[in-house]
């Protein structure tokens, strides 16, 4: 079996899934796993939610697919309403929505589209678009290119340009050496210093995830930070790009992350828990004066994807909104956010465990090698991967990644269950957490004294 698909690991032997059910999935084996990571921070409203699944099936046998630039639909029409409904409010006005199939066909898209519209306003030099160290924002490589997750760069290296970086906001491993709130946001000012070094004549943007998703582990900025990047761009006269492909869509306990710091970019990326995982589903939100520029301008937009606006894929967009409204899930994130933490809080009496972070239901618990000095694990260890393994063994999935702390080294799980997650459930995970991340403890004390691949 699975002898004609080309796995993302060779080295490794999956389970095979057959059924989801709530925040569980079931396999052949017939081992019940805890989706505590949503798959990829993808599933919002659980598995299994058969309203979806007939909505999805009624569109398909009315009308399965159109290509956008030759019809438009009633149902994507309907759900690019509902999403500017839920935008922040200075992008409502006049602000539309560019649907694709997946978080990085809206990373190119949005790339695109600052481009064209200062084309559009006759500033052809303007196409670099900046961003952070640590950031992700795709896999493609236009996405790949602005992105500064540099364990997925490096193999790549050779196929794109640089267009400017500047370090992340991460407080437990501050780039610059200093501490909140002395520091002032400093990092921050790196924008401007870049801006400075290298000029902004030929700059469009500036892309960031308000939450660092999956590359920094759930890293949420401090107060003022967001508010400092918009004016910096606002000052600068560039646009300004809020990555929410994890983050939107309530799972911070908003309907888009920014709302927290009260900013109001010039357009926001959509992807992941759009749909809920029921459908490949991505869009860009676009303010009203981008909009303007090619509408008022040219009048088309150069770009499209096969699958952009697929009538499937909206029909279940819109049946995850009607389910998330109807049990109000984007309100239960913030107090089953709270309850997460408070019970992921006992794990710090492991010495290998560095911090707890995240808000909302985005929560990321990093491991370190040393308490004092907070040097990570050598990445041959595999910690995040051994973390993973335990806990499955526990029945619960979480999301390890590496490279937190430079781009190389660095562990951490990502935690981003579901928002139907119950108390006891949050507790099976804790439980499961704790287990895993003893055993690793117990080796490394042990290996402390002697020999250890941890060291």
């Amino acid at each position: 079996m699975d002898q004609a698909v080309f796995p993302r690991n060779f080295l490794k032997t999956y389970p095979q899934a057959v059924r989801g059910e709530g925040c569980f999935l079931h396999t052949a084996e017939g081992r019940r796993y805890l989706d505590a990571s949503g798959g990829a921070a993808v599933v919002t409203i659980g598995h299994g939610v058969e309203e979806i699944g007939h909505a999805m099936a009624e569109q398909a046998a009315r009308l399965a697919y159109v290509h956008s630039s030759q019809f438009h639909t009633a149902v994507v029409e309907k759900l690019a309403e509902r999403i500017l409904a839920l935008a922040p409010s200075g992008m409502r006005r006049d602000g539309r929505v560019y649907f694709t199939a997946g978080g990085s066909e809206a990373t190119e898209t949005a790339l695109k589209l600052a481009r064209q519209y200062w084309l559009e306003r006759g500033e052809k030099k303007r196409w670099r678009v900046l961003s952070r160290w640590q950031s992700y924002h795709g896999s493609t490589l236009g996405a790949l290119g602005v992105s500064g997750n540099v364990r997925r760069r490096e193999p790549f290296a050779p196929m794109f340009a640089d267009w400017g970086h500047i370090p992340p906001c991460y407080c437990y491993r501050c780039p610059m050496n200093l501490e909140y709130p002395e520091c002032n946001v400093d990092c921050a000012d790196e924008l401007d210093r870049l801006l400075d070094r290298n000029g902004a004549e030929d700059v469009a943007a500036f892309i960031f995830e308000p939450v660092v998703g999956a590359t920094l582990g759930a890293v949420p900025p401090p107060e003022g930070y967001v508010q400092r990047l918009a004016e910096i761009c606002k000052r600068r006269g560039i646009l300004l790009i809020a990555d929410e492909v994890m983050t939107g869509m309530g799972r911070t306990g908003r309907p888009f992350a920014v709302e927290h710091w009260g900013a109001v970019p010039d357009m926001i990326l959509v992807g992941k828990g759009l749909a809920s995982g029921y459908a490949p589903l991505g869009a860009v939100i676009v303010a009203g004066h981008v909009v303007e520029a090619i509408s008022h301008g040219s009048g088309s937009f150069l770009h499209g994807f096969t699958y952009d606006a697929h009538p499937v894929a909206a029909a279940a967009g819109n049946a995850v909104l009607d389910y998330i409204e109807r049990e109000k899930l984007f309100e239960r994130v913030e107090p089953m956010g709270r309850e997460l933490l408070d019970a992921l809080k006992p794990l710090k009496k492991f010495s290998v465990v560095g911090d707890t972070r995240g808000i909302g239901l985005l929560v990321g618990v990093e491991f370190i090698r040393d308490a004092k000095t907070r040097e990570p694990f050598p990445p041959d260890a595999r910690i995040a991967t051994r973390i993973q393994e335990d806990t499955l063994e526990g029945g619960v999935m979480t999301y390890p990644i590496q490279g937190c702390a430079d781009g190389l080294r660095g562990d951490h799980i990502l935690i981003a269950p579901p928002f139907t997650i119950t108390s006891s459930m949050i507790q099976m995970l804790a439980a499961a957490l704790e287990r895993a991340i003893a055993d690793l403890e117990k080796t490394h004390r042990a290996g402390t004294g002697g020999s250890s691949a941890l060291l």
